[in-house]
């Protein structure tokens, strides 16, 4: 005979851990349902639909957004900027970070002062640094074009030159994002046993041979967080661009994103529909890239 095992009741102290856990992630589930998870299938519902006026009436055009997307050039660019973009700032600013991390790692004097200066850019405000920076590049009376013509330079067109503005962009956002990176970095180098560093020592190993056969693999778990997250931010850019290239900027064609383009036809022309198929194209590619990462870090990510 087979007897049946009686279920285990649930304590008074299990149900309320149970409760309150609940209620802890309760305000954080809400948070992205509300505001990602609803908005992206109204993205891809609306990407169906021409807008109507005043946002009413909207007509169902089916596939039409789509394939005006795959014809249109301007999509293709803008395309080809965001990844030019995201090739630039990604890796200077991991490399950057890394190398600051394990610099502000060791013992120093004034080390919670450079910490806190390297990470400051990060809690400004976009529109603060872009602006900044936007006097900074001004090809008349910028303080980099001063410096150029005080070495005997000539003037360069930082973010007028269709050739160069993509790379002024992405140092802006190489130095927004340092700090932050760094602060990541500098979490998973703490976390490695010094005892590792004194059997390398014992051995002979230099500094150099440490930094890759030691640091490097450990901070790997790190690094794949901070690769995911800042190729998905890169993707995304905007703020820059919407601030520092005007409209009648000459360079606005080759540094335009993906999404600027979204916020031209979404909120600009009042194309809402055809906006969504653009952000829809940004979300698939994203994707892609992200489940390529989670395949590929399995050969170079190290779990302890």
């Amino acid at each position: 005979m087979k007897v049946k095992k009686a279920k285990k009741k649930m304590t008074n102290r299990e149900r309320s851990e149970f409760l309150w856990g609940w209620l802890f992630i309760l305000p954080t589930m809400a948070g992205l349902m509300i505001l990602n998870i609803i908005p992206i299938f109204q993205t891809i519902y609306q990407s169906f639909f021409k807008t109507g006026s005043f946002g009413r009436g909207n007509i169902f055009v089916g596939l039409e957004n789509y394939k005006r997307l795959f014809a249109d050039t301007a999509v293709w660019q803008a395309l080809l900027n965001t990844l030019k973009y995201a090739i630039v700032e990604v890796p200077f600013s991991i490399i950057i970070a890394i190398v600051l991390a394990v610099m502000l790692n060791q013992k120093m004097r004034g080390r919670s002062v450079y910490r806190m200066i390297y990470f400051m850019p990060m809690v400004c405000a976009p529109a603060a640094v872009a602006m900044v920076w936007k006097w900074l590049y001004n090809s008349e009376f910028g303080l980099l074009n001063h410096l150029l013509e005080a070495i005997g330079l000539p003037k360069v067109n930082w973010v007028s030159d269709p050739k160069i503005a993509f790379i002024s962009l992405a140092i802006v956002g190489i130095w927004s994002v340092i700090g932050y990176n760094m602060v990541l970095f500098l979490a998973g180098l703490q976390e490695i046993p010094k005892d590792y560093y004194e059997a390398a020592e014992i051995d002979g190993a230099n500094a150099v041979t440490q930094f890759f056969k030691i640091t490097l693999p450990l901070i790997s778990p790190t690094m794949f967080f901070v690769v995911i997250t800042r190729v998905i931010a890169s993707l995304q850019v905007f703020d820059s661009i919407f601030m520092m290239i005007g409209k009648n900027n000459p360079a606005l064609p080759k540094t335009q994103s993906l999404v600027y383009l979204f916020y031209r036809y979404a909120f600009v022309e009042n194309n809402k529909g055809y906006g969504s198929a653009i952000i829809v194209l940004l979300l698939c590619i994203i994707m892609l890239i992200t489940v390529f990462q989670m395949k590929a870090q399995e050969k170079w990510v190290h779990y302890n």
